[in-house]
């Protein structure tokens, strides 16, 4: 079995055509790392090896499958504490939005490998689903989740667009406006409610739901299970999937260097990034142009000052 450094991947110990990817960084509640991205795509790329497998369920250690990536250490580093330029947090004028979406586009098609691998995907959803780990999420084909778990995507209020461009896919446009305008999250039941989760269930038969879904799928030929799903897949790329996910990746970079993502970076820097995270969700108004810009040059004088002070 292939070994990796923030998920693992084998057979299941009862049934062979099913493969389980495990996220295993429950210490994060499974926050996606610099080697997360690549390490799915590698993971898919031994299940669609091998010839046993017919389904891939994917599922996270502990009490969520994932809550997006781990931004503590990204939104608060600064040059000024010696931290490097990071392409997608770049402190240099003006930012260059290609560095940026080079990294953002490699990842978002790490995870669109389990969109595109001929064998069905079923994401597993415990606790939540938020951000990054929504798009790992709705990168399945079918979605099975807890009746009170959590998935969206928080970010679209500041400082992020989903690069994978999903929700609309997978909901439609008035709901997929609702979620991206509010920063929202809904529960397991609200999803299945809307369309967006296959199955929910109360926690305690969530494995069991996952695991019944599975063994079904996995009696098919993978023939079939492969021609039905590129069926499908080729309607949503006929409707604009990777025309979609590009303006969405270039997007989520000016969300990250714009007036409006400075400051919440800049928030973080100074107040910590559970500071900034509650301003954005509090519902409490975000600055924006001039104001943002006004609270950039007084954060930044106190990054200043706390340079001088060390």
């Amino acid at each position: 079995m292939p070994v990796f450094s923030s998920l693992g991947i084998a057979h299941d110990a009862e049934e062979r055509r099913i493969a389980r990817l495990r996220l295993n960084r429950p210490h994060r509640l499974n926050a996606i790392d610099a080697n997360m991205p690549r390490e799915i795509r590698a993971a898919v790329e031994w299940a669609e090896a091998d010839e046993e497998v017919h389904v891939i369920v994917v599922e996270g250690e502990g009490r969520s499958f994932c809550a997006g990536y781990d931004l503590v250490a990204l939104a608060e580093e600064s040059p000024r504490r010696g931290a490097a330029d990071n392409p997608l947090q770049q402190e240099k004028q003006p930012w260059d939005s290609m560095l940026d979406y080079a990294v953002m586009k490699r990842h978002t098609e790490y995870f669109m490998s389990l969109w595109r691998s001929k064998k069905p995907t079923i994401a597993k959803v415990q606790g939540h689903a938020v951000a990054g780990g929504s798009d790992i999420a709705l990168c399945c084909d079918l979605l099975v989740m807890a009746d009170d778990a959590k998935i969206g995507y928080m970010p679209t209020r500041v400082w992020g667009c989903p690069t994978t461009a999903m929700w609309t896919f997978r909901l439609g446009p008035a709901r997929a406006k609702q979620m991206m305008f509010t920063g929202d999250v809904i529960t397991g039941a609200q999803a299945a409610e809307w369309g967006l989760a296959n199955i929910a269930v109360p926690a305690t038969e969530l494995d069991a739901a996952t695991d019944k879904l599975a063994r079904r799928i996995a009696g098919v030929p993978r023939s079939h299970l492969a021609m039905h799903k590129l069926v499908v897949n080729q309607v949503m790329l006929t409707a604009g999937l990777e025309q979609a996910q590009t303006l969405a990746t270039v997007f989520d970079g000016v969300t990250r260097h714009n007036p409006e993502g400075v400051w919440f970076r800049r928030q973080a820097q100074v107040e910590g990034f559970k500071s900034a995270v509650e301003w954005r969700d509090s519902g409490r108004p975000i600055p924006e142009g001039d104001e943002a810009r006004a609270r950039i040059a007084e954060l930044g004088r106190r990054l200043g000052e706390e340079k001088k002070a060390r």
